[in-house]
């Protein structure tokens, strides 16, 4: 017998196989700032703002250079939460459909503790959260809209919380995020992480020199130059929640990605390359799609690098699900980037595909448009060269283009056509009928 390997342990007469223990299932944190551009980032060239703790997180992660949302903040929120274009189940600002899958309830289906902290803004039913997958919530703008900032209002788990002596929201929101990221730390974890910074009213943080305690209200004290201040203390809770998943011993296990929800608000310029970059929030140009996007996860990601790949909000699904091991649904349109983080090629996207919509009035116009590294093209028909016209000022007629952009017409053209059909008419007609019923 000693001439053979075993592989196994003797009990009794019984010879049983070793079982190879599987490796834990990984924690994810998804954290979403609030109208912060790709201009916002020092690592990524920018030149106006202090963030050493997401510049430390992309030198040893993954920095993307080319990720674009959404141009405004439920759009974009519902894509990621999703998986799916808005052209799919997009019905107007402030509102997500309670018939759709969300991540959190993938997640939650996949044996994870999930949960949620920041600004809500997609249902003021009392019970949205929970019914959207998330066991636990400490949210801003959900049942109201009370300040965020200083003396804000919040709701724990769907309960009114007013605070009147000096606290500071998002102050409130990563405690709630460390704490249950720390009651979680032996099992794994999701925690969606909208923030509220860095968002007007451009007020004040604790770290500020006119900081007020006693400030009441969103009308108070405000100046685009506390937009810088934000941003620095928006870094500074990153860095916060991630010393914490350190300290639990639990950091080199959890996948954090970070990314902003839209272009930065229209009052905040930034410099950029040398140049100014005004916010372009709410725009389809790129300064109002354009978002910082970077992954940490050291057990995995073992030398940081820059991709250029292509992506979009609706790939953030997908890629979660890939990497905690759980079925993708059929119906998502994302792509997982999930073997760029792992140092793979990945499948690259060939465009983008973008159908915006905020139908905050009774106005059913769609920019519905695609794009790739170089170029890009309405349905409307306007077509631009990104590289010689970023801002999109002189359309160029398809019918006169020629050799690569003759092509990258063609292309963008059949991109287009797959979702020519794809809006639901129900759809349109609840939006239509939820106008009637408010006038």
């Amino acid at each position: 017998m000693h001439r053979f390997l075993l592989v196994g342990v003797l009990l009794g007469s019984v010879a049983l196989p070793l079982q190879s223990a599987e490796p834990p299932k990984p924690n994810v944190v998804v954290i979403l700032a609030d109208d912060l551009g790709y201009e916002c980032i020092a690592a990524n060239g920018g030149q106006s703002y202090k963030t050493p703790n997401l510049d430390r997180l992309a030198k040893a992660g993954v920095r993307f250079e080319l990720c674009h949302v959404q141009p405004l903040c439920t759009p974009t929120r519902v894509q990621l939460m999703t998986g799916r274009y808005n052209v799919r189940n997009y019905l107007n600002f402030g509102t997500l459909l309670r018939t759709e899958t969300t991540y959190g309830h993938l997640m939650k289906k996949a044996g994870y503790s999930t949960g949620i902290c920041g600004k809500w803004q997609l249902g003021r039913e009392k019970d949205a959260p929970q019914h959207f997958g998330f066991d636990e919530s400490y949210l801003w703008q959900h049942t109201r809209r009370p300040p965020r900032y200083a003396n804000p209002g919040l709701e724990h788990n769907g309960k009114e919380l007013n605070f009147t002596k000096g606290e500071y929201g998002p102050d409130l929101v990563n405690d709630f995020a460390i704490d249950f990221v720390t009651r979680h730390k032996d099992k794994p974890f999701f925690l969606y992480y909208p923030m509220m910074l860095t968002h007007d009213p451009y007020q004040p943080t604790p770290d500020s020199p006119d900081w007020n305690p006693k400030a009441m209200g969103e009308m108070v004290n405000q100046d685009v130059k506390h937009f810088a201040e934000m941003v620095a203390y928006m870094d500074k809770l990153v860095g916060k929640l991630d010393a914490k998943l350190g300290e639990l011993g639990i950091r080199d296990n959890t996948l954090v990605l970070f990314v902003g929800d839209n272009g930065t608000g229209r009052g905040a310029t930034s410099q950029f390359g040398g140049a100014d970059i005004r916010g372009g929030k709410g725009t389809t140009k790129a300064v109002g799609t354009h978002v910082p996007l970077i992954a940490s996860w050291p057990g995995v990601i073992k030398k940081g690098g820059v991709n250029s790949d292509l992506i979009s909000s609706v790939d953030f699904l997908p890629t979660i699900c890939q990497a905690v091991g759980t079925e993708v649904p059929a119906d998502t349109d994302g792509v997982s980037f999930l073997p760029q983080l792992r140092g793979e090629k990945g499948t690259p996207r060939e465009w983008l595909y973008t159908w915006y919509s905020p139908r905050q009035q009774a106005d059913l116009a769609v920019s519905e448009y695609t794009f790739d590294h170089g170029y890009k093209l309405y349905r409307s028909g306007r077509f631009f060269d990104l590289t010689a016209d970023p801002n999109e000022a002189k359309p160029l007629k398809v019918m006169d283009l020629t050799g690569p952009a003759a092509a990258a017409a063609k292309k963008l053209q059949s991109a287009l056509d797959k979702y020519k059909d794809a809006r639901p008419a129900e759809l349109d007609k609840q939006f239509r009928d939820s106008v009637k019923k408010k006038n």
